[in-house]
């Protein structure tokens, strides 16, 4: 068996033949170029190409695989990269110790991405990397005018209708004087300010775009609680749900389960590994910590580990986190929506649940999504609309037809007179009238004899 260890690299590439039957090698150092590696595959008879996880490991691993070759890309987390006590490290050295080790079987693969989802993933990545320069940025002015003793309004208010007052201390920079170049820094900054959240934007219309047409970031959605950006980072690195066999490796995937120390009779669990993706870490926590609002399955969890203390708020906060990961694993490993009765049945497997929670999870709505939620409001606006307009209308035709009813027409040879309006009564006088009849007299009796 021949192995090809490729030590990579920003501009040079060192290649390690390797012969597994008579154990020897030889080195070559390439450029890290599509053209030269595309020739290299061709020319030599490689069996088993191993190189480590890396930013350029991606499009190399596609043209391995485009010339029929089987690849290896290795995680370099495992222990077998730890190389800290070696003397002497060399590029040629990591290539051998690549190829050994990939012969003895002790590289654990990582999962590789088709080259769309790669590109679906630095998106979702991007987005985060945009909202951060303009945190950044906000932060930046507003030191500015903490700075000056100037006072502007706080939160997301600032930057709507506040902008206005913002925006009366800028000026250009050739304009200021020695006294307000900070103005001038504040006109460059509003600039790329402005710049940046409209390209925020457009990412997120596209990643709306992109939600809208893949039914896994749909059915992750319909966890309440569980907004698009945690549905797409879920998505963007999950991928292949089958690659994992049960929740306790998604959940090691995502470094949201405890250090492990035993030794003797020591055994004792510390802080999470953290380790994966920090990105969709941070995002699951965010995404615990708002499901508390609107999914009862997921406050029912948070109180059952709290227990009503200050000081496991944030462990429970994890550990709820660590159960949405693992069932959106299990929904896109299914190919079912969420489903509270479902989460009924796993709640009362593992021991008793309460009444309440029971009820509320029994009665609860399926979640709508944004587009559902509009259609629903201007359905809802329709109907209001419609109902306020019935009295209305019935209204006019009772008074129409008592107009109608009341109205007579007399055939004179006069001229017509109006006949929608009613005929004014005649007045009334004295005669027409019945003589009231007269008082009787008080204290006067009157007896039949």
């Amino acid at each position: 068996m021949k192995i090809l260890a490729l030590d990579l690299g920003k501009f040079n590439t060192m290649c390690c033949f390797f012969d597994t039957k008579t154990r020897k090698h030889s080195f070559l150092n390439a450029p890290t170029e599509r053209n030269y590696l595309n020739t290299l595959f061709k020319k030599h008879k490689i069996d088993l190409v191993v190189m480590e996880a890396c930013g350029p490991s991606g499009w190399i691993n596609d043209l391995a695989i485009s010339h029929g070759l089987k690849t290896l890309v290795c995680s370099t987390n495992e222990d077998a990269w730890k190389w800290s006590n070696v003397k002497r490290k060399t590029d040629k050295d990591d290539a051998l110790k690549l190829a050994r080790m990939a012969a003895m079987n002790e590289l654990k693969a990582v999962h590789m991405p088709s080259e769309t989802h790669r590109e679906f993933r630095s998106l979702v990545k991007y987005r985060k990397t945009l909202d951060h320069r303009i945190n950044k940025m906000k932060c930046t002015i507003r030191a500015w005018f903490v700075n000056h003793g100037i006072e502007i309004d706080t939160g997301e208010k600032a930057w709507h209708s506040g902008r206005e007052r913002i925006n009366s201390f800028r000026k250009p920079l050739i304009e200021c004087q020695p006294d307000e170049l900070w103005k001038g820094e504040l006109d460059l900054e509003l600039t790329q300010f402005d710049a940046l959240t409209l390209q925020l934007e457009s990412v997120v219309k596209k990643l709306e775009a992109l939600g809208k047409t893949d039914p896994r970031i749909q059915r992750i959605r319909t966890i309440p609680g569980v907004g698009p950006r945690t549905a797409e980072i879920l998505v963007a690195c999950i991928d292949d749900p089958h690659r994992f066999t049960t929740g306790r490796q998604v959940s090691a995937y995502f470094g949201l389960v405890p250090r492990r120390y035993q030794s003797g009779e020591t055994d004792r669990n510390g802080r999470i590994t953290k380790r994966g993706n920090p990105l969709a870490r941070t995002i699951l926590v965010e995404c615990a910590w708002a499901s508390l609002r609107y999914n009862e399955w997921a406050k029912g969890v948070y109180d059952r580990i709290c227990g009503k203390q200050k000081t496991r708020k944030k462990k429970a906060a994890v550990a709820l986190a660590r159960k949405i990961a693992v069932l959106a694993w299990a929904m896109l490993r299914d190919e079912k929506d969420w489903e509270p009765k479902h989460m009924i049945q796993v709640t009362e497997s593992f021991g008793k649940m309460k009444r309440e929670l029971k009820q509320s999870l029994q009665s609860m709505k399926p979640k709508e999504n944004s587009d559902q939620r509009k259609s629903r409001l201007r359905r809802e606006a329709r109907e209001a609309k419609a109902v306020a307009e019935r009295p209305k209308r019935s209204v006019r035709t009772a008074t129409a037809r008592r107009s109608r009813s009341k109205t007579t027409v007399v055939p004179t040879a006069t001229p017509p007179t109006n006949t929608s309006k009613r005929a004014t009564p005649k007045p009334t006088t004295r005669t027409n009238l019945k003589p009231k009849p007269k008082p009787r007299r008080a204290g006067k009796l009157v007896s039949a004899v």
